[in-house]
């Protein structure tokens, strides 16, 4: 490798990193979209909400349609995605070694998500990595702002006891890279997903691989 970070603390975001949910939630959510009438396909689904929170998909189907979608429209869509999950969802290939060869060699880690804690367990519990992160989990729910505002990366690094410049955040979305370069943290973007935008990961300053497993080789044990 050319080059390498040496962070004290390796922040990953959830999903589409650890667990490999987004294809199945974004169909779920797209789907649920429609029946409340804003169409729209899978693809511009992806591109418009990985990464966000759930409030920032409803504040913008709501300014679309020019009317609210209810109070309890968050609920009903996570009920949807749950169930959707329900079905079978799988961790991301090489993610269980990674969290795994982290904790053999005492490298400090945790999971910051724009999903909520109850999202965070389920998925990460029916993929079998809840055991090695589930201590140390932090969601949007905590904080004023979600992704790409820096709010949770920093909550997540001071709860850890870790300055933001010597942490390494590793992000597939766009809302997810910009959080973490605004946090003044490193950046990795996950670009295994082929819908991923990888020059966009790229250009809002995060260094992109295609295999999380890559992470050993780019992160220094010293």
């Amino acid at each position: 490798m050319a080059f390498s970070f040496s962070p004290s603390l390796v922040i990953f975001d959830c999903d589409g990193v650890l667990v490999d949910t987004e294809p199945v939630a974004n169909r779920a959510l797209a789907r649920f979209l429609g029946e409340c009438g804003y169409e729209i396909s899978y693809e511009e689904c992806r591109r418009l909400f990985v990464g966000r929170t759930m409030q920032a998909v409803q504040e913008h189907v709501e300014d679309a349609l020019g009317r609210p979608l209810g109070s309890d429209w968050p609920a009903r869509i996570r009920d949807e995605t749950l169930k959707a999950f329900a079905q079978g969802i799988e961790p991301v290939a090489g993610a269980r070694e990674v969290l795994e060869a982290l904790a053999a060699r005492e490298k400090p880690c945790c999971v910051a998500s724009s999903g909520r804690f109850e999202k965070m367990r389920f998925t990460l519990g029916a993929t079998g990595l809840l055991p090695l992160v589930e201590d140390v989990l932090f969601s949007a729910e905590e904080v004023a702002h979600g992704k790409p505002a820096p709010d949770l990366f920093l909550h997540a690094a001071a709860r850890m006891g870790h300055a933001p410049e010597s942490c390494l955040v590793i992000e597939d979305s766009l809302p997810g890279v910009q959080a973490g370069v605004a946090a003044g943290m490193s950046v990795i973007g996950y670009a295994g997903d082929p819908m991923t935008d990888a020059a966009a990961l790229k250009r809002e300053g995060a260094h992109v691989i295609s295999d999380v497993s890559a992470l050993l080789d780019l992160i220094s044990f010293r």
